[in-house]
């Protein structure tokens, strides 16, 4: 995998040094390789039909096909998943082709559970924290289910399924038939376009600029069927009665079956060159190198306190060191503030940054007053 980055190999020179490789051990599988996209503005007027005649979508390009959640080291998926993403500004417009031979849907109400069944999902966390985030998933009946998370389930988040995003449009377009088990589809497509003013709960511009960068990103649920009495089942576990588990074909790898990882999505960056032009190439946040030294603590400590039922008092129990230096050259400052029930990790940079993590996984930059 070469080194430990979040983002695309080579987008940055190598930021570990060899003994900071070392405080990954055991746990490279979740830093992974971040996916990126450039999403330029649209060129004309986008019809939401499923469909993607516009123009604006032929100039826009496609994303690496999906992988398996924990990683490329996994099976290929079974069937080819991709999209593409433009911008104007009002919405955010995202475009998923997916192959399959057999397209069954059978939820047809609002906030049903529509990864019960195959779906595709969405997931954006416009500023980055980790915190505050938001997850559209849609069938091939075009159901909605649609929530807002305060923070991920595994740090006590609870789903607010009663949040619908105001204006969202989606459609699908099915190559085939759907829920016929008689004929072989070619593939489903959906078009959605997201309203920035949906997105208002704690952005403070209700439009991106140009460079921006969001953290999303996107999941196609698939699980295994059969056909009983002309209808579409899932395949069940012959020991457990229960459906076998579904597979999970994502855009960026997570490391671990969990999408509710917010800080390991993939990045989009917003570009106001319209899409007929040339884009810029990505560039990430020089933040995001920085941050997975905090992730790492985060991390260390919630093993931590699985094994000894607190969290570590120090650094130094987990083998964090205090100084580290960047492969850049850069003099990194870590310490940390705990106690058995809760935490709080800083790191403060050579030009005066400081960012922090607690144990609720939230991360933000720490903004200090200037001396008179």
């Amino acid at each position: 995998m070469g080194y430990l980055f979040l983002m695309t190999a080579g987008m940055f020179a190598p930021f570990f040094t060899s003994n900071a490789q070392n405080l990954f051990a055991g746990y490279e599988h979740l830093f992974q390789e971040r996916q990126n996209y450039v999403a330029g503005r649209t060129s004309g007027t986008i019809t939401i039909d499923g469909k993607s005649d516009e123009s604006s979508w032929n100039d826009a390009a496609w994303s690496e096909d999906f992988v398996d959640i924990e990683g490329i080291e996994k099976a290929v998926p079974l069937y080819r998943s991709r999209m593409k993403m433009l911008w104007d500004d009002t919405c955010l417009y995202i475009f998923a082709d997916m192959e399959e031979p057999h397209v069954w849907a059978y939820y047809d109400q609002r906030d049903q559970i529509v990864y019960h069944e195959n779906d595709f999902e969405v997931f954006l966390d416009p500023d980055g924290d980790t915190h505050n985030y938001f997850e559209i998933e849609i069938n091939a009946r075009n159901t909605i289910f649609d929530l807002f998370l305060t923070r991920p389930y595994y740090d006590g988040g609870v789903p607010l399924i009663s949040w619908n995003a105001p204006g969202f449009r989606s459609a699908v377009n099915i190559e085939g038939t759907l829920n016929d088990p008689s004929d072989t589809d070619k593939n489903w497509t959906v078009e959605m376009a997201i309203p920035f003013d949906c997105l208002f709960l704690y952005l403070k511009d209700k439009a991106p600029v140009d460079g921006q960068v969001w953290k999303v990103n996107f999941s196609r649920v698939q699980w295994k069927s059969k056909v009983v009495n002309g209808k579409y089942e899932k395949l069940k576990d012959e020991k457990t009665g229960l459906p076998m588990r579904e597979d999970n074909w994502v855009w960026s790898p997570t490391g671990e079956i969990n999408l509710h990882v917010p800080e390991r999505w993939g990045m989009l960056q917003f570009s106001n060159n319209p899409v007929t032009s040339v884009l810029p190439g990505f560039s990430a946040p020089a933040e995001e190198n920085l941050k997975k030294y905090l992730w790492l603590i985060y991390y260390k400590q919630e093993s931590y306190k699985l094994t000894n039922g607190s969290f570590a008092p120090t650094l130094a129990e987990i083998s964090i060191p205090e100084n580290l230096t960047s492969g850049a050259g850069e003099e990194l400052l870590l310490r940390m503030e705990a106690t058995s029930v809760q935490f709080t990790a800083f790191l403060s940079t050579t030009d005066k940054r400081v960012f922090s993590i607690d144990n609720q996984g939230f991360i933000t930059e720490i903004k200090t007053k200037a001396k008179p």
